[in-house]
């Protein structure tokens, strides 16, 4: 099934409010943000050898890509809006 498909309600109302592209890019936060939630959970199971009290370096370095991912989809639906 595609994203289309299974996120067909929250894209219906996000595109409704905010337009197709700004509204696409809303519902993509939210999936980034719950992939984070999901990584912070393994990183408390998953703890570092090295760095006792923080997540094994690869959840890091999820963690970081996504964070990472989340700050450029804001910025473009920063841009879009001005325009």
């Amino acid at each position: 099934m595609s994203v289309f498909d299974d996120r067909k309600d929250a894209l219906e109302q996000h595109e409704f409010q905010m337009g197709l592209e700004r509204g696409r890019l809303a519902v993509t936060l939210d999936l980034l943000t719950d992939a984070l939630v999901l990584v912070g959970q393994h990183g408390v199971y998953c703890q570092s050898a090295r760095q006792p009290g923080k997540p094994a370096m690869d959840v890091q370095l999820i963690d970081k890509c996504i964070t990472d991912a989340k700050d450029l989809v804001s910025s473009v639906m920063m841009e879009l809006k001005k325009k």
